[in-house]
C-alpha cells in the first residue's frame, strides 16, 4: 500500500507517530482508571440513562397537558430537567439510576449552567452525541469540556 493511502486506509493506528503506543483503554489519555468508579461510562449505560430521562420528561410534560398528549412539551421538560440537573448536581435522574455522573475535565466541582446548556443543546440534534472519540466522549462532551464517568 502506498504511503498516501496508508494514512487513511490503515485505520486510526496509522496516524500514531513512531514510538507512540495506542491507547490501552477509554479514558487513559484523560487519566481515568480502566474500570470501576471514575472510569468512562459505557455506551449502553448512557443510552439507557437517556431513555429513562426521555420517559420521565414525557411523564412530567404529560402531567401539565392532560388529557392531551404532551407532544413537543416533553422536549421542553427534557431540556429543563437536563440543564438544571447536570448544571447543579452533575447527573440527570437517568444518570443517577445507572450510577453515572457528568464531570468537568478541569476538575471543577460542578458542571455549571452554561456548560450544561451547551451540552444539552448539542445532544438534541443527535449527531454530536453519537460521534465519539477514542475516549468515548461525544462531540457534545468535547465542546462542553466534560466527560460521563461511572460513580459505582
Amino acid at each position: 500500500m502506498s504511503k498516501w493511502t496508508g494514512s487513511w486506509l490503515s485505520g486510526p493506528n496509522s496516524a500514531l507517530e513512531p514510538g507512540n503506543s495506542p491507547q490501552g483503554w477509554k479514558g487513559e489519555r484523560l487519566g481515568l482508571p480502566p474500570s470501576g468508579p471514575g472510569s468512562i461510562a459505557s455506551t449502553g449505560r448512557r443510552a439507557v440513562a437517556i431513555l429513562v430521562d426521555f420517559l420521565l420528561s414525557g411523564g412530567v410534560a404529560g402531567l401539565f397537558t392532560l388529557p392531551e398528549l404532551p407532544r413537543n412539551w416533553s422536549l421542553l421538560a427534557w431540556f429543563a430537567i437536563t440543564i438544571v440537573a447536570v448544571g447543579f448536581f452533575g447527573f440527570t435522574p437517568g444518570h443517577a439510576l445507572f450510577g453515572l455522573r457528568v464531570a468537568r475535565l478541569d476538575g471543577a466541582g460542578t458542571v455549571g449552567l452554561p456548560r450544561a446548556a451547551l451540552r444539552t443543546a448539542l445532544i438534541f440534534p443527535v449527531i454530536p452525541a453519537v460521534v465519539w472519540d477514542a475516549d468515548g466522549r461525544g462531540l457534545h462532551d468535547k465542546a462542553a469540556g466534560t466527560v460521563v464517568i461511572r460513580v459505582r
